[in-house]
């Protein structure tokens, strides 16, 4: 398998690399505005990139990657579809569903 970025998202190519890896049991705390930062590095998107995409102002993603500013719906909306991801993923990190939860 050839590494072509283009074609892959990071979150893909993450999934396929550790596909034969399990989780361990001990888990980070991870807050709204570092689960931002970390999306978008792994974009490889600068905060100026990030804000032409977006419309909002760089000094307010800085903001909101240090938690000095709540990220809210809306917003996460506009972020999320730049950095192509569900809000959800932004808005609720390291949530996770019981392994018996209902489709």
């Amino acid at each position: 398998m050839g590494y072509m970025h283009s074609q892959h998202l990071p979150g893909q190519l993450f999934r396929e690399l550790m596909k034969d890896y399990y989780p361990t049991k001990k888990r980070i705390s991870v807050s709204v505005g570092e689960s931002v930062r970390i999306i978008r590095e792994l974009q490889e998107l600068s905060q100026n990139q990030l804000a032409q995409l977006t419309g909002i102002p760089q000094t307010s993603i800085s903001a909101i990657e240090n938690d000095r500013v709540r990220l809210g719906v809306e917003r996460a909306k506009v972020l999320a579809r730049a950095l192509k991801c569900h809000p959800g993923v932004l808005v609720f990190p390291g949530w996770e569903l019981p392994r018996d939860a209902a489709a």
